[in-house]
Order: C-alpha cells, then sequence, then structure tokens
C-alpha cells in the first residue's frame, strides 16, 4: 500500500512538455572541405526559427563517432584524435531568433602549418534551443522538457591524395523491418579518408548460376575509423539459398568486394 502512494505521489509531482523542432538547419548537417597546411577556410551556418516565438540558440564545438549498431558517442574536444576542434573558430556562440527569423552562424577553420598524417579530421557544431526557465505556482513538481539539438558535422580532409578510405565488412543479416526483409551490412571504414559508399549485391541461383536481381543501398557518409550499418530491400527474392557478391563503391569508384552464401527465409 505505502508503494502505491509513493508511487502516485511520484506521477503527481513530475510533468513532461515537450518543444517542436522550431530551429531548422538550411545548409546541410554536413560540411566538407579540402584543406591545406597553414590555410584559412570560412563556413557558414544557416539557421532559421520557424516557431511563433522568439527562440535562444547556443553553438558549441564536440568531437563524434558512431558505429553500425546505431549508437553515436559525442564527447568534449580533443578526445578524438581525429578531432578538428581546435582548428575551428565560431564567431559567437549565442543567438536570438524571433519568430521566422533567419540568421547565418560564421566559422574559421585555421589549419597548423605543422599539421598533422594526411586523412580526414572532424567535429560537430552543436546547435541547441536555450528554454529560458520560467517558475510557476500553477502546480508542484518537476516539469521535464525535451530540446532538439541538431549536430553539423565539420569534415576536413588533408592532403586527401594521399590518403585512402579501406572497407572493411563486419557483418551481413538479414531482419525483418516495417513488414519488409532487409539485408543489413555493417561495413567499418579502417582508411583515414572519410568516404560515402554505396552498397549494392548481386544475387545468383545457387543451382542454375542464373543471375536473380541487384540490389543496392543508399550513399552513407563514412568516417575512419567508424562503422554503419547499410540497409538493401530484398523483399522482391523468394525464399531459397542464393550465392551472392557484395560490393561497396565509394564515389570515387573504389570498390570492395565479398563473396558469400544467402539464406533467404521465408516471412
Amino acid at each position: 500500500m505505502i508503494k502505491n502512494i509513493c508511487f502516485q505521489i511520484i506521477l503527481l509531482i513530475v510533468s513532461f512538455s515537450s518543444i517542436k523542432a522550431n530551429i531548422i538547419i538550411l545548409n546541410g548537417l554536413t560540411h566538407n572541405y579540402n584543406i591545406e597546411a597553414g590555410k584559412v577556410y570560412k563556413g557558414k551556418i544557416s539557421v532559421e526559427n520557424a516557431g511563433n516565438r522568439t527562440q535562444n540558440v547556443k553553438f558549441f564545438l564536440q568531437d563524434f563517432t558512431y558505429s553500425a549498431d546505431g549508437s553515436s558517442v559525442y564527447s568534449s574536444p580533443n578526445t578524438n584524435e581525429k578531432t578538428n576542434t581546435n582548428w575551428i573558430k565560431l564567431n559567437t556562440n549565442l543567438i536570438s531568433l524571433k519568430a521566422k527569423e533567419k540568421a547565418e552562424i560564421f566559422y574559421e577553420i585555421t589549419v597548423p602549418t605543422n599539421a598533422p598524417d594526411p586523412g580526414s579530421y572532424w567535429s560537430v557544431i552543436i546547435a541547441e534551443p536555450v528554454e529560458e526557465i520560467k517558475p510557476t505556482n500553477d502546480k508542484m513538481g518537476v516539469n521535464i522538457t525535451s530540446v532538439v539539438r541538431y549536430a553539423i558535422q565539420v569534415i576536413t580532409d588533408l592532403r586527401s591524395e594521399d590518403a585512402k578510405p579501406d572497407l572493411k565488412f563486419e557483418g551481413v543479416k538479414i531482419d525483418k523491418d516495417e513488414g519488409k526483409r532487409i539485408l543489413k551490412v555493417a561495413i567499418a571504414n579502417i582508411g583515414n579518408l572519410y568516404c560515402k559508399p554505396v552498397t549494392s549485391i548481386d544475387i545468383y541461383d545457387k543451382k542454375s548460376g542464373q543471375k536473380m536481381g541487384a540490389f543496392s543501398s543508399q550513399a552513407m557518409g563514412l568516417l575512419p575509423q567508424t562503422s554503419k550499418s547499410f540497409h538493401i530491400d530484398l523483399s522482391k527474392i523468394p525464399a531459397a539459398k542464393y550465392n551472392a557478391v557484395l560490393i561497396a563503391t565509394d564515389e570515387n569508384e573504389n570498390a570492395f568486394a565479398l563473396n558469400l552464401e544467402l539464406e533467404v527465409k521465408d516471412d
């Protein structure tokens, strides 16, 4: 009985509110630069307040990485050995946007003269709405607010002609997602250069060798020492065992292939 009373009290004192994603980034969430040592590059973030009231937005740098299991890690600057946070300077850390107002945040990338090894270096600029804390006597308790944050990747490729991606297949499985049969291919970039690969699969009848079809994923960016899961819809392939060739191709036509046996089961 006491436990039930305590639980009811907790429900009464905690209230939830959510904030719509009124802040919009207009010029993309990935900014990519080919850079040289000792030079300065300028960029900007175009932002709009699509809401009906004034909104404050703060901007700050973080390091960032991700893996094929869907997890993303945001950490303090300089925790990633491939960070470029020390190279980036924002012209402001806080702006106030009136309803329907647009603004531009400028930043500079100053590449050190004693730049490190060739390859990709990156970080993210976080854009986060700042909500005013307004105490109220209307009801007791804690008001929990959800805030939508944007992470704008700033990727700098240093002497990219001397660096390259190196794609490795880490896992292949078939799952059912939203009524579709999806081939999920985990791919890691163990090289030192950012790329945007597409994963495709050619499927052949195991007995006759006849080609049953070719299917592809969407292109996705892949930073060095990270991994992602590339999804290919195989709903049109009948249940059976097949031979297949899995190919990951980046935007420079570098190809990485894997032969495999594929078993497609009935739903």
